[in-house]
């Protein structure tokens, strides 16, 4: 068993406030996150977890979707710290009665506590039921003015252990012969761009050979196409930051990914991070492999 306490988060709160955000945002920053554990079940959850190196960070999620056991949430955190093995946090996520009222029209839903009667009264009910939790929370975060990016933010704010934002750029070359890369954000096409394939000096190589490397990049075609490309994402690239996205996959293809497609990679992985030094910037090169001799 570890020596060192382990830390709990513990998200609970209305339902509608954001708990689902929540779950996402946690999983990004590196919790393990568990959702809709019954309260009672805590216990056993924290022997499992405290008894393994595998996990460092952990949350679990609950809402009044286990209702009936609700009531014992309290007495089991409480419980928990007595045994002096882990240091909880919990976390209310809350939005005023209208804020939730309109969210729950926009999903055509009705919450926990409302199947009977009217929404409003589903609503007030359940904060009678939260509010004994709501009161001993170490965080009550209210959701009624934020967007899902605008909490998601808040939360990787109060809870990451980065100093440094998730965002990331993978630079991959390919080639289309081989298919487009299914995961790939933003694709582009140098197939028009001079081809090294017809040197037969330079066939034989790829773009990591300075030779070709510099056929390529050295052609007027070359030097326009790629300035404009690389204003082109310096526009974009601030508004997927700003969106949230945490990874961008830019790609580029030639016809078998082994000579144009991979020496512009190679210059725009280190355009980009010079560009944007605190976001980790990878580059691939996924055809590589089929022109390298073993």
């Amino acid at each position: 068993m570890a020596d060192k306490k382990k830390q709990l988060l513990i998200v609970t709160g209305m339902s509608g406030a954001g708990k689902t955000v929540a779950i996402k945002a946690l999983e990004d920053m590196g919790y393990f996150v568990v959702d809709n554990l019954p309260p009672e079940l805590l216990g056993s959850f924290w022997d499992l977890i405290n008894s393994s190196d595998d996990f460092s960070k952990v949350a679990v999620v609950i809402d009044l979707r286990v209702r009936s056991f609700y009531k014992d949430l309290v007495d089991e955190i409480n419980s928990l710290e007595d045994s002096q093995n882990v240091q909880s946090t919990l976390v209310f996520l809350d939005a005023s009665d209208d804020v939730l009222v309109s969210r729950y029209k926009e999903t055509r839903r009705l919450p926990p506590l409302a199947q009977k009667g009217r929404l409003l009264d589903g609503i007030q009910k359940e904060r009678e039921v939260l509010n004994r939790v709501k009161n001993v929370s170490n965080y009550i975060i209210d959701t009624s003015n934020l967007s899902k990016k605008e909490l998601k933010e808040k939360l990787v704010k109060t809870f990451s252990d980065s100093e440094t934002h998730t965002f990331s750029i993978e630079v991959m070359s390919f080639g289309f012969k081989y298919g487009i890369p299914i995961d790939a954000d933003i694709v582009m096409d140098v197939r028009f761009l001079p081809n090294p394939f017809y040197i037969p000096q330079l066939k034989p190589f790829t773009g990591l050979d300075r030779r070709v490397f510099e056929y390529v990049m050295e052609k007027k075609e070359t030097q326009e196409f790629y300035q404009k490309f690389l204003e082109m994402l310096e526009t974009a690239i601030p508004g997927y930051i700003e969106e949230g996205k945490e990874k961008l996959t830019i790609a580029i293809g030639c016809t078998g990914g082994q000579h144009r497609s991979v020496s512009i990679a190679r210059q725009l992985a280190i355009d980009l991070a010079k560009k944007y030094p605190d976001h980790p910037v990878d580059i691939s090169h996924r055809e590589i492999s089929r022109y390298i001799k073993k």
